[in-house]
């Protein structure tokens, strides 16, 4: 469904996020005189009042009667269609969809999509992604970074570029598969279980992320070989270009190689952690089939500015490394995080919103390779201290229970001797004391006695 589409037909905007005001700014530059409903917020209520739109009207009850009453609903994406009110007014015939399919349907004839990638998986998204931008852009590429990672697609609606490097979250995945638009290049770093509230089942998550190569059915679909779910795809529509084993691009130790030849000694890569540069082995491939020469960009990866609020180290106070991992939303990620810091004294804080992942995993791991101390916090903190408990004392760390973040820091710290690390790795969401896990990890630095404003924001966002 593109722009055109919708004039004439009931129409309401749902969610007044940055994602909202992006389609509401491209649906006016589109649509100026079409009239509009947004279902938002109390508080966002008058910040929407005083644009002064006529053709604007504001509603407060997002009620499953009130969403039946449009032809179609442009979604938030983090408002889920397994909501009730939502599923309610889609029996009644009303069309949900987001602004990335409106993007995605209004670039499906235009040639964009020979010059898409679109970039997906649980954990590493948004570093592949902006490390594909500046690779493209070392190639000499006027290149879009957009998308989940910070910059709505909408927002650059019209805008030209040499290639879009656009990160997807599982909210958005099927969006693509339901615009009709076919990616030239899809990349899938990795699946494990996350947003089970919001995709309702571990089953709908994975085909919900994976909409994005067996639906939306772009020319090259790359895959990591090294994770055991993706290893089982089979695309007969894609051209599948993998990662991660001894035939392309892999990594043994810090060599990075492509099949039997040595590229590059990654151990000097602003990217920590093995499972981050990986992430790089996904790029160089994506670019190998986009007809670029991958291993005369590798090198530009030294060059790379990393993301923040992922492994990022803000400094030392008192003897005590503080890393702000705040990205982390599940086990898997601290698990991954804690191999980093493998030889050192850490105390990891865990815990955040409960969204129902399991944390048996996690928990299996720590009667080998415990860290020093575990904090535990937030709202699936009891249920992750219980679970630790009769783990810890067998498995000889420390254990302790924190009200909130400024108790975790606290806690973490008399629990140390210097030359130990205190880990912010929550393997869950913000949701709740936090608007995101931004806000989360500038509070962190805070605690630290760092200044959160150092915390830099994503290099590179826009087309550049």
């Amino acid at each position: 469904m593109r722009f055109g589409d919708l004039a004439g037909r009931r129409l309401a905007l749902w969610g007044w996020g940055h994602e909202g005001h992006a389609v509401y700014h491209a649906l006016r530059t589109r649509l100026p005189q079409q009239p509009l409903t947004l279902l938002c917020s109390d508080a966002e209520a008058a910040e929407a009042a005083a644009l002064g739109d006529a053709a604007l009207q504001v509603e407060t009850e997002a009620t499953g009667e009130a969403l039946s009453a449009f032809d179609v609903v442009i979604k938030s994406p983090g408002i889920s269609p397994n909501k009730p009110e939502a599923i309610q007014a889609a029996q009644h015939g009303t069309r949900f969809l987001g602004g990335t399919a409106l993007w995605f349907a209004e670039h499906a004839q235009d040639g964009t999509m020979a010059r898409t990638f679109c970039v997906t998986g649980t954990k590493g998204k948004s570093t592949t992604t902006a490390l594909l931008a500046h690779l493209l852009r070392s190639a000499g590429l006027r290149t879009a970074l957009a998308g989940n990672i910070g910059v709505p697609l909408l927002e650059l609606l019209g805008a030209q570029a040499d290639a879009w490097a656009i990160e997807l979250s599982s909210y958005q995945t099927r969006d693509v598969a339901a615009s009709g638009a076919h990616p030239h290049i899809a990349i899938v770093t990795n699946l494990h279980p996350e947003h089970l509230d919001w995709h309702g089942s571990e089953a709908r998550y994975y085909a919900d992320k994976l909409a994005l190569v067996t639906e939306a059915k772009p020319r090259f679909a790359v895959l990591n070989a090294a994770d055991p779910l993706l290893a089982q795809l089979r695309l007969p529509d894609s051209e599948i270009r993998w990662y991660g084993n001894a035939q392309g691009w892999h990594l043994r130790g810090d060599a990075l190689y492509r099949g039997e030849s040595l590229v590059l000694d990654t151990s000097a890569l602003p990217l920590p952690g093995q499972h981050n540069r990986s992430n790089l082995c996904a790029v160089l491939t994506a670019l190998e089939a986009f007809g670029l020469d991958a291993v005369a960009l590798a090198p530009h990866a030294l060059d790379f500015r990393p993301l923040p609020h992922r492994l990022q180290p803000l400094g030392e106070r008192d003897g005590i490394l503080y890393v702000n991992d705040s990205i982390s939303t599940t086990p898997m990620a601290t698990l991954a995080a804690l191999e980093l810091y493998a030889q050192r004294p850490v105390a990891v804080l865990v815990g955040g919103h409960d969204r129902g992942l399991p944390w048996d995993e996690f928990a299996e791991a720590m009667r080998v390779r415990a860290p020093k101390a575990i904090v535990t916090m937030g709202q699936n903190g009891p249920r992750i201290h219980s679970l630790l408990a009769p783990i810890a004392s067998a498995s000889g760390f420390v254990l302790q229970a924190a009200n909130d973040l400024a108790d975790a820091v606290a806690t973490a710290r008399a629990a140390l001797p210097a030359g130990g690390v205190i880990l912010l790795s929550p393997g869950a969401p913000s949701f709740g004391p936090y608007r995101n896990y931004v806000e989360r990890g500038r509070h962190f630095a805070r605690l630290a006695g760092f200044d959160p404003d150092a915390i830099a924001g994503i290099a590179g966002m826009g087309i550049a």
